[in-house]
């Protein structure tokens, strides 16, 4: 049977599937439930009969997360142990972070001798990162106050405020908590954008000596970025198993009716970052030049194990390699990608400017235009830094509400769909992140898209290169 024809038959056995349950659920044919389960795991079937055929690692990622929804529908104890599977996927992840950054870092900088460029794509990446984050902040906010998803929300009886208080933040702990005191304790706690300004300071201290004194160290980076990317590659064959274990545990512990809960709020959020990708990033690639289809093949991998994970981090390796593989040099690739996890949170500031103004409007507190601007400039400044912590959100939210006085009740009523919000926000992250990095390249003369027969190379382009030598 050849490959269409696999495809077709996972086509026909998923649409058998979806047809049953419509029937179903609209009461046109009474169903016996083993009956809608036979067709939901035949059509998995089909999938798993493509995903073999396909041999793609994003093909495998997504029929994973199809997998581990089932698994969280159908045996829900079960999927919720499966959890052990996803945290020892994202602490095999975390123990890339930061050699990595390190590295690619360092050499990025080191590696050319040419401290004005980096200087240039600092001043470049900080006014493009604040410019589209700016942007993020009010577009959640118009989303908010156009669906007042808050207004109406009254304290659920015998509700109580059980979430941790958290001391609000002062400008000054933002200030110092960008800077590393013990390099050991940063990269042992996740702080990425310590580990990233150690790394630059670094990277220029070394660019500063003398040649013999600097190669050796240049060429340990060197090969220390090599063996992380290849470290990464061997530690992505279990992404589907970590990544499926991730939604089962989410189905399992949430149920699929959890999509009902709040589904104004959820809606609202995904609206809102749906306008974000096309009415923002959308435009910036075209003006830019970026080879869109080329673009979203390259992200469909790192976005996907973002969005099931619901940690940016975890698809960080994969993302810069993605990016070095259509055109962007390393060395821009390992300033700006980074540093993009601190200062381009463009779905977080997004959520955070939406889920700040939902307390307010659920607490019955009125705000004013200049209130909420001082709100969500707040928000953006709190929020650096966190991309590598799932749900770190939660914890600046609650800062938040707590140097503005308002409750925390509504926050735990967020708790409910914030993994749900949390998928949509983490992957806006990532896509962010990764066009930033073609943006800068662009802007720095520097994107050199490969030629397509070279591009991943894999059996059938040898075989076709093979072909036209022998015709020639």
């Amino acid at each position: 049977m050849k490959f269409k024809s696999y495809g077709i038959v996972a086509l026909i056995a998923v649409t058998f599937s979806a047809l049953l349950i419509f029937f179903d659920h609209y009461n046109i044919i009474a169903i016996p439930e083993i009956a809608l389960m036979f067709s939901r795991w035949l059509a998995i079937a089909g999938l798993f009969l493509y995903g073999f055929q396909k041999k793609s690692l994003t093909t495998w990622i997504l029929i994973s997360m199809v997998v581990g929804a089932e698994i969280g529908n159908d045996f829900p104890e079960f999927g919720i142990k499966l959890q052990v599977l996803s945290k020892v996927f994202l602490k095999m992840i975390k123990t890339i972070i930061a050699p990595l950054l390190f590295a690619t870092l360092v050499y990025g900088i080191a590696g050319h001798s040419d401290l004005k460029q980096v200087g240039r794509m600092g001043w470049k990446s900080i006014l493009y990162f604040e410019v589209v984050t700016t942007v993020a902040l009010f577009i959640g906010l118009a989303a908010i106050n156009i669906s007042k998803a808050g207004m109406g929300i009254t304290l659920p009886p015998g509700a109580h405020e059980e979430l941790e208080k958290v001391a609000p933040q002062t400008f000054n702990d933002i200030i110092l908590h960008i800077f590393p005191e013990n390099i050991a304790k940063s990269i042992a706690e996740g702080q990425v954008l310590q580990i990233v300004i150690f790394s630059i300071i670094f990277g220029i201290a070394l660019a500063m000596v003398r040649e013999d004194k600097r190669q050796p160290m240049l060429r340990a980076t060197e090969s220390l970025s090599e063996v992380m990317f290849k470290f990464t590659n061997i530690i992505m064959y279990f992404a589907p198993i970590g990544v499926g274990a991730a939604i089962a545990y989410t189905v399992g512990h949430m149920g699929l009716g959890i999509l009902v809960n709040l589904f104004q709020l959820l809606l609202t959020l995904y609206v809102a970052l749906f306008v974000f990708l096309l009415g923002v990033l959308l435009p910036i690639a075209l003006i830019v030049g970026v080879p869109i289809k080329k673009f979203l093949q390259a992200i469909a991998e790192p976005v996907s194990i973002a969005f099931a994970t619901t940690s940016s981090e975890a698809a960080l390796p994969r993302a810069m390699e993605a990016m070095e593989r259509i055109g962007v040099p390393r060395k821009i690739v390992a300033f700006v990608m980074p540093t993009g996890y601190s200062f381009n949170l463009d779905g977080t500031t997004l959520y955070l400017s939406l889920a700040a103004i939902f307390v307010a409007q659920a607490a019955g507190m009125p705000l004013t235009f200049g209130q909420q601007l001082l709100i969500v400039f707040t928000l953006m400044l709190t929020s650096k830094g966190v991309a590598g912590v799932p749900r770190a959100s939660l914890v600046i939210l609650l800062g938040t509400a707590a140097s503005f006085g308002m409750p925390v009740w509504p926050i735990f009523i967020i708790l409910g769909i914030d993994e749900l919000m949390d998928m949509a926000r983490t992957s806006v992250n990532v896509i962010g992140n990764c066009l930033a990095t073609v943006v800068i390249a662009k802007w720095e003369g520097e994107f050199h898209p490969p030629v397509d027969d070279l591009q991943a190379p894999d059996e059938n382009r040898i075989h076709k290169l093979e072909n036209q030598i022998e015709k020639h």
